[in-house]
């Protein structure tokens, strides 16, 4: 009995060692939410998140491969094991950390509102004020309330199953119509035909459609917004049982940190830090 129990205790251990063992990773990431992470024209990966991925392997001591993966199926493919961890851009929420954990936070950024540059809205609200829907001021809550009468009878587009969906769903779905589309890329497409009104995503994806070959003229009108449904940044996503691999990562980026690389990463592909 007493060697059964030996035996079941060592199995036990080299188990666990087993699923301690990460010096090969699998990484998701959408691949169409530039300059976070996009498909190059040879088909490849590129973006900061690429960058950064291969740096944080590198302080791992892990064989990476990233893998391309619908944003709609990340975290089913995510929990069932098709790989360990995501970095798609995705912002840390008390909703999604109930089904996931998440790294410390890597980058940081704004959600604003674009509109056609000759559109109607494009004067209404001043974009350069910051709102904080967690502290939630008096001056915060006048520019939302400004935010909301001057889209309001408007056609509203986002993103299916992002913060930038809940923010909308939140605060806006009373007033406005709402039409989720599957990729940033027909979003603006449709945005930019004049289907909708305005679009609702981060500032630093509204600036690489400004600014790409085909820049697409675009105002950016609203508060930049922060908190609430927008969650504490950027982060990357991970199964809740890995609890060894979060230790590890964690370290990585935060040595990622403190050394600059993230902020130089950031500088390179957004051509401003936005580092946490």
């Amino acid at each position: 009995m007493r060697a059964s129990l030996i035996f079941l205790c060592l199995l036990m251990a080299a188990k666990t060692s087993a699923s301690a063992d990460w010096s090969s990773i699998r990484i998701g990431t959408e691949g169409l939410f530039p300059p976070w992470n996009a498909t190059a024209d040879d088909g490849g990966l590129e973006g900061f998140e690429i960058d950064l991925a291969k740096d944080l392997c590198r302080r791992m001591n892990a064989t990476c491969e990233i893998v391309q993966q619908r944003w709609d199926g990340m975290l089913p493919a995510l929990t069932t094991g098709k790989f360990d961890l995501v970095m798609a851009g995705m912002k840390i929420t008390k909703e999604r950390e109930k089904l996931i954990d998440f790294s410390t936070c890597y980058a940081a950024d704004v959600a604003t509102f674009a509109v056609k540059v000759d559109g109607a809205l494009a004067a209404t609200v001043s974009p350069h004020r910051r709102a904080n829907l967690t502290a939630f001021s008096s001056e915060d809550r006048t520019s939302i309330n400004a935010l909301r009468q001057a889209l309001a009878g408007t056609v509203v587009g986002v993103q299916v199953a992002t913060v930038h969906a809940d923010f909308v769903v939140r605060y806006l779905q009373d007033l406005v119509d709402v039409r989720y589309y599957d990729t940033l890329e027909n979003l603006t497409r449709d945005l930019d035909a004049g289907r909708i009104d305005a679009a609702l995503s981060s500032r630093s994806y509204w600036n690489r459609v400004r600014e790409g070959e085909n820049g697409v003229e675009l105002a950016l009108i609203g508060p930049d917004m922060i908190g609430d449904v927008f969650g504490r940044g950027i982060g990357v996503g991970l199964r809740k049982d890995d609890s060894e691999l979060r230790l590890q990562l964690n370290d990585a980026i935060e040595e990622a940190l403190a050394d600059g690389s993230v902020a130089k990463l950031a500088e390179q592909w957004f051509g401003y830090d936005l580092s946490c």
